[in-house]
């Protein structure tokens, strides 16, 4: 039976490939910044399931999970949609960058943590400069163009009431949806790897990635004293 899913490296090498000749992963980093091996960035388009296999991840490695839109909110006080409303895009990125540059610098001090990128954050070049010198991978959800706009229209008709009242301008439109995919495809594909998510299990796809970066369960203990 065929895959319906892709795991590729830049380099062009398999994961399995690279284990044969280096035994794990190797990441890129610079001098002073790098953070241990201790979180992974989940990157892609709109409805490409960076939070649900966040989540799923989180929950099989006992790690925090987080997105990064949430800490945007907390940091400013208002959602990301106000924000780009009454502030416009440079407001929400300059605020995107602060809490990117927050993440990361707690990162290096030891916290194991996954965190979901908004669609716009990886591709904009100082967000991927960062990520690359603190030397965390970064992983590219990715599914057919069709069924990211069709999982967008589901959760944007389930959601639309208790946020606006109103459509997201962009989902009216398959093709304004596409053109932006497109445009952005080529920095997602600068990713450590790529997975496409499209028919596949969540939870499949947690496990893939964590095998993928050999990335390691924290045991949970309760301290209820010694026993002898």
């Amino acid at each position: 039976m065929a895959r319906s899913w892709l795991l590729k490296k830049r380099s062009g090498k398999t994961v399995a490939d690279r284990r044969r000749t280096r035994g794990r992963p190797s990441r890129p980093s610079a001098k002073g910044l790098s953070i241990p091996g201790n979180s992974v960035f989940l990157v892609g388009f709109m409805g490409a399931g960076k939070s649900t296999v966040g989540r799923a991840l989180g929950q099989r490695l006992n790690w925090i999970f987080e997105d990064l839109d949430d800490r945007i909110e907390a940091r400013e006080g208002r959602t990301v949609a106000e924000i780009f409303r009454d502030s416009g895009e440079s407001e929400f990125r300059r605020a995107e960058q602060a809490a990117l540059e927050h993440v990361l610098g707690e990162l290096r001090g030891g916290v194991a943590r996954i965190v979901a990128l908004g669609g716009g954050a990886f591709v904009q070049e100082e967000n991927a400069a960062r990520l690359k010198a603190a030397g965390v991978p970064t992983i590219f959800l990715d599914a057919p163009v069709e069924e990211l706009w069709q999982r967008c229209r589901s959760q944007a008709s389930a959601t639309q009431a208790s946020e606006s009242g109103t459509e997201r301008p962009l989902l009216r439109s398959l093709e304004q949806f596409r053109k932006l995919y497109e445009t952005r495809h080529s920095s997602y594909s600068k990713a450590t790897l790529q997975i496409l998510t499209g028919g596949r299990a969540v939870e499949t796809i947690a496990a893939e990635i964590a095998e993928a970066l050999g990335l390691k369960t924290i045991e949970l203990r309760t301290e209820q004293g010694e026993n002898e």
